[in-house]
This record gives structure tokens, C-alpha cells and sequence, in this order.
């Protein structure tokens, strides 16, 4: 069950900007925009423990569907 990844990606103009991976524990930038977004919801653990739940909520929860 530790190889169970969940990726929150945000998107503009059909270019990914930013990417939360549970894996990594943090948000990556890919553009200019993206990197200074990735900052601030690093900057914010409460953010970060939020989408971890829900790796733990979603992914979890639906291991048995797949």
C-alpha cells in the first residue's frame, strides 16, 4: 500500500503549472508562475497535511474498486 501515489495537478491553457505528489511531500513548479506558486503552498503545513489525507481518504478508501 506504500506505493499509492496521489497528484494534485493545476493546469493553464492546457500547461501544467504545478503538481502536489505525496511521494515528494511538496508542491513543484513548472513554469515561472508555477514555482512561486509552489512557495506558497509549501509555505503553508497545514495545506500540505490536508492533501495527504486525502491520499489516505481517497486513494485508500478505493484500492479495492481498482
Amino acid at each position: 500500500l506504500k506505493d499509492i501515489e496521489f497528484i494534485r495537478s493545476y493546469y493553464y491553457n492546457k500547461l501544467e503549472v504545478t503538481r502536489f505528489d505525496s511521494n515528494v511531500d511538496k508542491f513543484v513548479g513548472y513554469t515561472e508562475f508555477g514555482v512561486k506558486q509552489a512557495e506558497y503552498f509549501n509555505s503553508i503545513p497545514s495545506y500540505i497535511a490536508a492533501l495527504n489525507a486525502q491520499r489516505e481518504t481517497y486513494c485508500l478508501y478505493n484500492i479495492g474498486v481498482y
